[in-house]
């Protein structure tokens, strides 16, 4: 046997062992490097995603405020429902994934199968509601509208319903104190978009999947205060998604009450009212369309004078804020955006713009008396006035001589403005302005009052109204010249030919276009709260406030009261003379003037009224109802589309709400004890120590605070209707009807109304 000698192997082993112990040493450096890289370099980051794929959140909404009217009084709070839910994560470790779940869940809700399951799916791009927009770890609510049996059939026989809750929750409901309504004002609730989660994430308040946040009215504007912070307890899950421990819980904080600046009595007698007058417009004959007038909506707003701040504001048609709670049904919401509906989600005090007719004339006056007319002088009251080819008649020819600016508003002879605007338009330079910048005083006046911008009121969307200055004529002009030189004809039809004119010259502000303006027509356009702001000033002797409905908020434990002050915004470009002559003219429309006739026997030694009346005319529809009116406590301005003249349409509701707040009897006799707000609310209601607001009791019979007017106007609920004309003399306070229920198509204009 030969003997191998062990020096031939000695040498490759040790090349070998080399080489395993380089690439031992290379892997393990590999393994190292990779180590640090995940562990020190990207570790944080990787620490994150780690927490996040193992830890899952589940919200407990929090408690929303409520919104209180001045008194304390709950607009729009929470109730208690029993809400039926079912955990995604039970109902996946069934065998069937819960389907059996859920359809026994459906034959005691009542509701079909399909339903409950399309409920309990998770929203995408492609999934339709109903879904669930939400945690998927989240209770899915199923129904908020249990009924004590369905709850105790789930509770008692839990080993049949695994996953399935019946708890009581807090769901948003708006009361409605008193039958009043406040719709548009409060506005509504909807669950949040992914959009608005993105675009709030890094604010000071971001949005969690489960909010419900304001979409319009007060919810909207305050929905940061009312909204409150959502308790959300983190559970530890394992790769499948089962829960194996809880990580960490943070309580829900509810949000913050808002008081208001609204009085529930008083906007119910202002909804009331706002009804009623429509409902008895709709059975007046219109002797111009040969049809009954068709007030298809309207608003009234009741502002504080002294402050600016919004006692009652209604808005018709109107709607039930209700139906948004728990999700707005589709046919519900096809009613509340239908045109048919005539879309009663629009605010029209504050979104509903049109001609003011000559409620305007207080700003025309004031433009006047500040380009250098006298006060006092003599401006003839004629019953027509020419323009070349063109004349612009008085209504019903009327005509009173020489009067003073003051009688002018008073009997609201059209004809003296005429004069005045086309006199201030010729000095201009008429069609074709001087060299330089024209004076222009009726145009400037208008946006020294505050129009043609918002109010800057605390209800979001609010409408500008318009000024057609130069600047809007020319602007309007670039817009639509190319569609205004195709339609137009010059000897076409009345449309063809104002087309054909706005064609060539639409840009250039013509004779005809300054007299209509003088009288609130033409292009010029007001909401009824900027009207508030001009009459409320008159009402205060001329500052200008930013109207407001939010008065204060207060902290869950009320410990923490933060009041919303009143904002001035504001003079009127008139001095105290001006303000004394108009305040005098005013008071005389109530007991001589065009409105005298709806306020025979008010009590005007011991509440001085004021008013103006309009009748606004408007190109292809019924002429527009205007009443601006204020005490020296309130203004209150109503307005009805397509529903006659200013007093006859409007003038017993405006009178009723009055006689509501200051407790005015038929016989004019004051009542005190009957008054519901003789003065404005200045104190804010208490706060009890555990956090809760006192509040009043309610009646829920309005009729029992709506005061009739004397006899020969109907009382609010008797369903008569008042007299469309009147034989009386033009002295006695009957003459806006007499004068106006016949509107005429004789008076021409330049432009259409």
């Amino acid at each position: 046997m030969t003997n191998i000698p062990e020096t031939g192997r000695t040498p490759r082993v040790q090349i070998r062992l080399v080489v395993i112990q380089i690439l031992v040493l290379s892997l393990l450096g590999t393994l190292g490097g990779r180590l640090w890289y995940l562990q020190i370099r990207e570790g944080a980051e990787y620490q994150k995603e780690a927490s996040g794929n193992h830890v899952q959140q589940v919200v407990a909404p929090a408690v929303r405020g409520s919104i209180l009217d001045a008194r304390g009084v709950p607009l729009a709070d929470n109730e208690t429902r029993l809400v039926v839910s079912a955990s995604r994560t039970d109902l996946l470790k069934q065998p069937d994934d819960g389907k059996a779940v859920l359809t026994k869940l459906a034959g005691v809700l009542g509701m079909s199968p399909e339903e409950v399951m399309l409920k309990v799916r998770l929203c995408d791009a492609k999934t339709p509601q109903p879904c669930w927009n939400g945690s998927p770890y989240q209770p899915i609510p199923i129904t908020d509208e249990a009924t004590a049996k369905q709850a105790l059939q789930i509770r008692e026989r839990a080993e049949d319903f695994p996953g399935i809750t019946a708890e009581p929750e807090a769901v948003r409901r708006y009361p409605g104190p008193g039958k009043s309504n406040t719709a548009q004002v409060l506005g509504y609730l909807s669950p949040v978009t992914d959009d608005e989660i993105q675009q709030a994430k890094d604010s000071a308040s971001p949005y969690l999947r489960s909010d419900q946040v304001g979409r319009s009215g007060l919810e909207r504007e305050y929905d940061k205060e009312l909204r409150g912070k959502a308790g959300v307890t983190r559970y530890e899950v394992d790769n499948l998604g089962r829960v194996i421990g809880t990580a960490q819980a943070d309580a829900a904080e509810p949000g913050s009450n808002l008081v208001t600046s609204i009085d529930s009595r008083v906007q119910r007698i202002a909804e009331f009212e706002l009804d009623h007058a429509m409902k008895v417009a709709r059975q007046q004959f219109d002797k111009v369309t040969n049809e009954n007038y068709k007030a298809d909506s309207g608003a009234v707003v009741v502002m504080e004078a002294k402050t600016g701040r919004i006692v009652a504001m209604a808005s018709a048609p109107t709607y039930d804020p209700n139906v948004w709670v728990g999700g707005i049904s589709a046919k519900d919401y096809k009613q509340l955006t239908d045109k048919n509906s005539d879309y009663p989600l629009l605010n029209r005090a504050i979104q509903g713009q049109s001609a003011p007719g000559s409620t305007f004339k207080v700003v025309s006056t004031a433009a006047a008396v500040e380009a250098g007319y006298a006060w006092d002088g003599g401006y003839p009251c004629t019953s027509s006035y020419s323009v070349g080819s063109q004349v612009f008649k008085n209504f019903e020819g009327e005509s009173f001589g020489p009067i003073s600016l003051g009688r002018a508003l008073e009997v609201s002879c059209d004809t003296v403005f005429y004069g005045l605007s086309d006199r201030e338009w010729k000095k201009d330079g008429g069609i074709n302005p001087k060299k330089g910048q024209p004076k222009d005083y009726f145009y400037k006046a208008a946006h020294q009052f505050g129009l043609g911008k918002e109010t800057g009121i605390d209800l979001p969307n609010e409408v500008t109204g318009r000024v057609p200055d130069r600047q809007w004529k020319q602007d309007y002009w670039k817009a639509n010249k190319d569609s205004w030189c195709k339609s137009g004809k010059k000897d076409g039809s009345y449309v063809e030919k104002i087309a054909y004119e706005n064609c060539l010259e639409g840009n250039r502000m013509r004779e005809g276009d300054s007299i209509n303006y003088s009288i609130g027509q033409g292009d010029t356009l007001l909401t009824p709260i900027q009207e508030a702001v001009i009459y409320g000033a008159l009402a205060n002797g001329g500052t200008m406030y930013t109207p407001s409905i939010g008065k204060a908020v207060i902290s869950p434990d009320g410990k923490s009261v933060q009041e919303i002050k009143p904002k001035k915004k504001g003079r009127l470009p008139v001095n105290q003379a001006t303000i004394k002559g108009m305040d005098e003219a005013l008071q005389g429309v109530i007991t001589r003037g065009t409105a005298a006739w709806k306020f025979s026997g008010w009590p005007q030694d011991k509440i001085t009224l004021h008013a103006k009346t309009g009748t606004a005319e408007v190109y292809g529809k019924q002429t527009t109802s205007w009443l601006a009116t204020y005490s020296k406590d309130y203004t209150v301005i109503m307005t009805i589309a397509q529903a006659g003249t200013g007093s006859g349409a409007s003038g017993e509701a405006v009178r009723n709400i009055y006689s509501a707040m200051y407790g005015v009897q038929p016989d004019g006799s004051i009542d005190k004890k009957k008054a519901l707000l003789p003065e404005p609310e200045t104190k804010l209601p208490k706060v009890r120590t555990d956090g809760t607001i006192k509040s009043p009791k309610v009646s829920d019979d309005p009729a029992k605070d709506i005061q009739v007017t004397p006899s020969g106007s109907p009382s609010p609920d008797d369903g008569s209707q008042p007299p469309a004309t009147t034989t009386s003399s033009p002295g006695n306070g009957n003459r806006d009807t007499r004068r106006r229920a016949r509107r005429r198509p004789r008076r021409r204009r330049v432009m259409p109304a």
